[in-house]
């Protein structure tokens, strides 16, 4: 230093600012959030480049419900509105439920599964990526359907902004109920499409898609309480024909906690299946 500008004595050191205690806690937690949600997102990306495409994807997440649909409404007095309704709430939970059965045991028996549970992610946001493939598909396929029923039969939606919540939430729970049945250790997906069509063609029975919550019976409409495609279908008819029965708030939270839910067998059994070997 010059002459004049020398301290007498040592300079004390810069302030240095620092980050402590709870602030630095949460910076790491939404830096390891962000982390997790990258990763799953990659998952999600990469599931849907490689298997959208697949025979059997396409097959029963795409062909399923729209022959399923027409199969049950051919020759019926049904609006156009009405149908619509149906055939949303019929896309979003056979099309959501298919990715988790087909693709994780496929992965399994070509040994690329493997390499997902080794890389540094949680267990929980493998889950949530795979959730993510059935929901995507879901959301593509429900908005064709929406598409040709608005463009082509005049529907109009009575709340547009509650179609896209219902789409999108019964997206993810169907998704995630997918996944329990894509975590059974096997590498066959025949093994697992089995018994993940028996509930769906259980469910769609009871859950007032063919015969309306208001024409059924105590006994019947309290077994349909318990089917979360019941909740779809009245958010359907709440969000396209403007009337539903039950509380639209009401199927917004059980198809919100019926997700998170079905992700607890899926964790369960996927440490089961890792014990076993698969």
């Amino acid at each position: 230093m010059k002459e004049g500008l020398q301290c007498p004595e040592p300079c004390p050191e810069p302030r240095r600012r620092t980050v402590e205690g709870p602030v630095l806690s949460q910076i790491e937690g939404l830096l390891r959030l962000q982390d997790e949600l990258a990763q799953a997102w990659t998952v999600a990306v990469k599931d849907v480049k490689v298997y959208y495409l697949k025979p059997g994807m396409i097959m029963l997440g795409f062909m399923t419900p729209f022959f399923l649909f027409f199969s049950f409404s051919v020759r019926r007095e049904m609006a156009a509105a009405q149908g619509v309704a149906r055939l949303l709430a019929l896309t979003i939970f056979f099309t959501a439920a298919a990715a988790g059965p087909f693709i994780i045991p496929l992965e399994r028996r070509l040994g690329t599964y493997d390499r997902l549970l080794a890389a540094p992610m949680s267990l929980l946001t493998l889950l949530l990526g795979k959730a993510s493939v059935g929901a995507f598909f879901a959301v593509a396929v429900s908005a064709v359907a929406l598409t040709v029923g608005v463009m082509a039969f005049g529907v109009s939606i009575a709340q547009p902004w509650l179609l896209a919540a219902s789409v999108l939430l019964g997206s993810f729970s169907f998704s995630a109920l997918g996944l329990i049945f894509g975590s059974i250790p096997t590498r066959n997906p025949g093994e697992v499409q089995m018994p993940s069509l028996l509930l769906r063609w259980g469910l769609l029975f009871i859950s007032g898609v063919f015969i309306p919550l208001a024409e059924m019976g105590a006994m019947a409409r309290a077994v349909a309480c318990l089917s979360p495609l019941t909740y779809a279908q009245d958010l359907m008819n709440h969000a396209v024909l403007g009337v539903g029965l039950l509380n639209p708030w009401l199927d917004l939270a059980m198809l919100l906690v019926g997700g998170v839910l079905f992700l607890i067998p899926s964790m369960l059994m996927h440490r089961r299946s890792r014990q076993l070997g698969y």
